[in-house]
């Protein structure tokens, strides 16, 4: 094995002012989204071009420009671009909706609770997005709660469990993306891999709600109309998804797709349907900017020495792939906890976590699930996390009284760490050289 570089722990400044800034401003406000996170981002790249005397300023603004600009990273915009126009025009023509009303129309009124964690899982398999998700579910959690004896905590818990279920192996999902295009493999492979490690989880999961609420017997008062039709574009998705196609292909056939439904149904006009497209583009703006200006910042902190200096730091513990493995799962849920955002960390974990992969000759298909299981496991049980926010507001309760009924993200850490000590899924492992 070769010999790492001491590095320099100083060129990691810039990453510790844009955590303190991030979690600094939402303990004093109580609110972790008050501060953009691009201010803080863009005030450590500020810091990080100040570092460093040996290097010409003029030098440091190419080697930023480098970082943003690198394929991998530009491809990773496009797909983002591509992923939010989807569901936009998806939304527009009523597919969520359609696929919602569809599955609690045809639930056991003693499975209303395993039918929501289901429904959710789809949906945010479909959609990519598990606050969107979370959005469009918990008005109808509230309405199950009320008309059952179902602690509201439990509800809500559900609907998070599926939401995070989709947003970790759903092939639109901006943390997916993340994770396949800083690894370098196909998104194929990932759900692939993924796949085995998160469904034992979710099938626990699904049981523990289905024990808990066996006596909450009751059926819905009001009707729920849908139309099959509508929920075809998700279908398609996830279907040439599943069997290989580019991911490209597959999000460009998915808007062409949707707009037809929408136009055949008369739901939405070809002007509402270029609409959406724009609003579509726009809701990832700022996350491609995000992944631009991260991509140059970990250039920076790159050339100053700050990622053989992790790199080192975590070798020094690790001496077998089994031990990088843990070093990836430990780095991206340490990142997340700082950052309270799943896509921010596996995007500033990603690169550190390909370059211990490769050292310790991990399958690409193995880190990036690992980067998407931690990060979705930790975001999915943060009391001040978007999701659990979301949830907490529409149910008017504490977030800190939905996490203990969260048992899917629970389940997923444990199935992940599980993983990695028993090594499966065995395909998933590159052969030694």
């Amino acid at each position: 094995m070769e010999q790492l570089r001491k590095g320099n722990p100083l060129a990691l400044i810039p990453f510790g002012v844009f955590i303190i800034l991030f979690i600094g401003s939402g303990i004093l406000t109580g609110d972790f989204y008050k501060l953009p996170v691009l201010v803080a981002l863009f005030a450590a790249i500020l810091v990080a071009l100040l570092m460093n005397r040996k290097m010409s300023f003029q030098d440091k603004l190419r080697h930023l420009t480098e970082g943003g600009g690198h394929p991998d990273i530009i491809l990773m915009v496009i797909i983002f671009l591509l992923a939010g126009a989807f569901s936009s025009i998806a939304e527009g023509v009523g597919a969520v909706d359609s696929t919602v009303n569809l599955g609690l129309s045809i639930l056991p009124g003693n499975l209303l609770i395993v039918g929501l964690f289901v429904i959710a899982c789809f949906i945010s398999i479909s959609m990519g997005t598990s606050v969107g998700t979370i959005v469009a579910l918990a008005p109808i959690g509230m309405g199950i709660a009320d008309q059952t004896d179902v602690n509201v905590a439990l509800t809500m818990g559900a609907i998070v469990s599926g939401a995070m279920f989709g947003d970790n192996l759903s092939i639109i999902s901006d943390t997916t993306i993340a994770a396949v295009r800083t690894q370098g493999t196909e998104m194929k492979d990932k759900f692939k891999a993924n796949f085995f490690i998160v469904l034992p989880a979710a099938i626990i999961t699904a049981v523990i709600f289905g024990v808990i609420t066996a006596d909450a017997s009751t059926t819905l008062q009001e009707e729920h109309p849908y139309d099959l039709v509508k929920v075809l574009p998700y279908l398609g998705v996830l279907i040439f998804a599943v069997i290989g196609v580019n991911v490209i292909y597959v999000l460009m056939g998915g808007i062409l797709f949707a707009g037809v439904v929408g136009l055949s149904v008369n739901e939405i006009s070809m002007m509402d349907f270029v609409t959406l497209l724009g609003d579509g583009f726009q809701s990832m703006q700022n996350l491609s900017l995000l992944v631009i200006l991260l991509g140059g910042l970990v250039e920076l902190i790159r050339r100053n020495g700050g990622i053989d200096f992790l790199l080192n730091s975590i070798s020094r513990g690790a001496r077998t792939d089994r031990g990088g493995e843990f070093g990836i799962a430990g780095l991206v849920s340490a990142v997340n906890l700082s950052t309270a955002n799943n896509t921010i960390s596996i995007i500033t974990a990603g690169p550190l976590a390909k370059q211990i992969s490769e050292r310790f000759e991990i399958d690409s298909r193995r880190s990036a699930s690992l980067l998407d299981i931690f990060s979705s496991s930790v975001q999915g049980l943060l009391p001040y996390g978007a999701q659990i926010l979301s949830v907490a507001g529409v149910a008017s309760i504490s977030p800190v009284a939905i996490v203990p009924f969260c048992f899917y993200p629970i389940l997923l850490a444990v199935s992940g760490i599980l993983a990695i000590m028993f090594r499966f899924p065995k395909f998933t492992i590159k052969p030694k050289s």
